[in-house]
């Protein structure tokens, strides 16, 4: 007898979406990918530097996670790096372990993620409540935004905590240090972001030559505008070469961190959330991509890609990096139609590192902070809030205590509070739908004494239990029938219940009479020996079951 684990197959999308490739396919790949590395470059140093980090590990993530994600990936089109969703944990760990600390997180999140796939937990992601994924993003969000005031406004704070208070007291603190020169850049930047589509749209409607340029991110154009006027101006603002010392034009040598069994234990919680959240974020991305290339990505697959990118990216001075939908929709935009766009994207942003990397010495943190504060205000889903008195008390309760949770304490825990909380409802929702009815059939009305007939329906399990034992106060005093064709599932505790109800009608010399149990309620049932402990076998059907019970009454039984 030969054993094998369920595991999924390992093969990347890869090698389906070369079937029958062209040389137009090709190009219109090269297109999108120069675009998307277009996008990707700004958003790699802001959420690196967002992070805690230094803006090389954002690009060296891009370029790493990015070509595995697309040579390994379950999905055509999805484009891997570093997200904003990322920006609130790896702060976190980066203010209490280190960067050391991030990049052992990192890779155990990696190892974590590709064992989910490959043991097919993929789809199992989708069983997170809707709930819990809006409230945590609303608070991501929202702290996302909060990060970015310092620089938005160019406040003097030389070390940010990273709690919601700790933050907000660092900034009233030194709202003195407040620079108008870094406010008039990061607000000239944000509306350039803001105005760019919207202009182009309007000049494209008189000049069909300007709808070419839509392509060209609203960021980058703040980005270059920015940079040229504060160095053309000689500005008063920090910039990436004045806090980082600017970008090396060279990869980082591959390494080993330094790992320990004691810190590596305590960063195991961050790197589970990492994972759980990495997870989440590729999936829901892959799943929008598939809605608008019409096609079905592989689950498992893009976990696998994700795990092995996670683990590679941190030996290369890299953060964490999941599936991106700003990056991904706009490389569908772009024409992309398989993972070659995506390598082209990884392969571009190196090349912009090896030769053009010391131009981002220029670059304004306020243009850097504008960006990300655009990127909150996308992130969010703010119209769930005024969408709550339209779904159940619970729903909203859900909602608004993973997103305060999320914004006042941490992102783990309000995850866990929220998964618990939505599995305390859903119990509560499925202990409420099981029923006890009385039955009127024939001569047997419900007020006879002689025989009662119950129909039974719902779930039967630990949190229903309750509605099997107020049957024991209801007994007849003959016979009790038990129609359970109605019952959907039914766990140990259930089955147990039935046989408890047997054996205290059994002492009482009243005979019971089951019948109608499905598939799954009825091997339960079986392995519990409830069934066994019947008066007489289970029963098809309501009318063999009454038939029966006709039988027993004519001849006086039990």
């Amino acid at each position: 007898m030969s054993f094998s684990l369920p595991v999924a197959p390992f093969r990347p999308r890869l090698l389906d979406a070369l079937k029958g490739y062209s040389r137009a396919r090709f190009l219109g790949d090269v297109g999108a990918g120069l675009t998307v590395a277009v996008v990707a470059l700004p958003l790699a140093m802001a959420f690196a530097i967002a992070s805690g980090l230094t803006p090389e590990a954002g690009i060296y993530t891009t370029i790493v996670a990015g070509f595995l994600v697309a040579l390994l990936g379950g999905s055509r089109v999805q484009i891997g790096g570093p997200a904003g969703a990322f920006i609130v944990i790896v702060y976190g760990i980066v203010q209490q372990a280190g960067v050391a600390g991030l990049l052992i997180a990192t890779a155990i999140s990696g190892v974590l993620l590709f064992l989910m796939g490959l043991f097919r937990l993929g789809t199992l992601v989708r069983f997170i409540p809707v709930a819990v994924i809006i409230g945590f993003t609303n608070g991501i969000a929202v702290l996302i935004a909060l990060s970015q005031i310092k620089d938005f406004l160019g406040l003097n704070v030389l070390d940010m905590p990273a709690d919601f208070f700790g933050i907000l007291e660092a900034l009233a603190t030194h709202l003195h240090t407040f620079n108008p020169w870094a406010l008039g850049v990061a607000a000239l930047s944000l509306a350039l972001i803001v105005l760019w589509p919207v202009g182009l749209k309007a000049l494209a409607a008189r000049a069909p030559i300007f709808a070419k340029w839509r392509v060209l991110p609203g960021a980058m154009v703040a980005l270059v505008v920015a940079t040229v006027a504060a160095a053309a101006f000689n500005l008063p603002v920090e910039t990436i070469g004045s806090r980082f010392g600017g970008i090396p034009s060279e990869l980082p040598a591959f390494g080993l961190p330094d790992i320990q069994w004691e810190s590596t234990r305590l960063l195991l919680m961050p790197a589970i959330t990492l994972a759980l959240l990495g997870a989440i974020e590729s999936l829901l991305c892959a799943r929008v991509a598939d809605g608008m290339i019409r096609d079905r990505h592989d689950p498992n697959q893009e976990l696998m890609a994700q795990g092995i990118a996670n683990v590679v990216a941190p030996l290369l001075g890299g953060m964490p990096a999941t599936g991106t939908i700003a990056r991904t929709v706009t490389n569908v935009k772009s024409g992309a139609t398989s993972p070659i766009a995506g390598i082209v994207h990884a392969l571009v942003l190196l090349a912009v590192v090896l030769v053009a990397a010391p131009l981002a010495s220029s670059i304004p943190l306020a243009c850097l902070a504008a960006i990300l504060m655009h990127v909150a205000w996308n992130m969010g889903d703010w119209r769930a809030f005024a969408r709550l008195r339209r779904f159940r008390p619970t729903y909203g309760a859900t909602l608004l205590a993973v997103f305060l949770l999320t914004v006042i304490f941490d992102l783990t825990v309000a995850v866990q509070v929220g998964i618990l909380a939505a599995c305390v409802i859903f119990i509560y929702r499925m202990s409420n739908l099981a029923r006890a009815v009385p039955l009127a059939v024939d001569e047997f009305t419900a007020e006879n004494t002689t025989l009662r007939i119950w129909q039974l329906s719902g779930a039967l399990f630990f949190g229903s239990a309750t509605v099997t034992e107020a049957l024991h106060d209801k007994l007849p005093e003959r016979v009790l029938v038990l129609d359970l064709e109605p019952v959907i599932y039914m766990d140990s505790t259930g089955a147990d219940a039935l046989k408890t109800l047997t054996k205290a009608a059994r002492q009482q010399g009243v005979a019971v009479i089951a019948a109608g149990l499905a598939a799954q309620p009825l091997d339960q049932a079986r392995r519990s020996g409830w069934t066994s402990a019947l008066s007489v076998d289970l029963q098809p059907d309501l009318g063999a079951a009454l038939t029966v019970a006709r039988r027993l009454l004519a001849q006086g039984q039990p």
